[in-house]
């Protein structure tokens, strides 16, 4: 491939190159963008920077499902296990899972940080009557 250069001043200011070559070279970068992007995740997930979701999780996340319950379940922690680490009742726990009791910020943060997920995970829904 032989570009024509076009020059401003003397200097080089454009390239011109066949259609078909300046196709290639916009996947090629875009390839590299994504090979970029992964090695990123992978390291980021091997430094345990990052964490795969099931799909599971996130359907019932979608579905509405509490996401304090989703959480809990998906760490392997009971309700009185829960509760036991953010020192309240297991009785609590269950009312905020069900949405009979709205949560405190300071609860769900300290929930949140048991089960190791952002505090905006726990309280991020469609309808503010999931919110714990």
């Amino acid at each position: 491939m032989k570009p024509q250069i076009i020059k401003k001043n003397g200097k080089p200011e454009y390239a011109v190159i066949p259609y078909d070559e300046y196709r290639r070279l916009v996947d090629d970068a875009e390839m590299l963008a994504d090979v970029r992007a992964f090695d990123t995740a992978r390291k980021t997930l091997a430094a345990g920077e990052e964490e795969l979701i099931p799909a599971e999780v996130v359907d019932r996340l979608l579905d509405g499902d509490n996401p304090v319950r989703v959480w809990r379940e998906y760490r392997g922690l009971s309700a009185v296990d829960l509760a036991k680490a953010c020192g309240v009742t297991a009785a609590a726990i269950s009312q905020i899972e069900s949405g009979k009791r709205k949560s405190s910020v300071g609860l769900l943060k300290k929930i949140a940080r048991t089960l190791d997920v952002d505090l905006d995970t726990l309280t991020a829904t469609e309808d503010d009557s999931q919110t714990a």
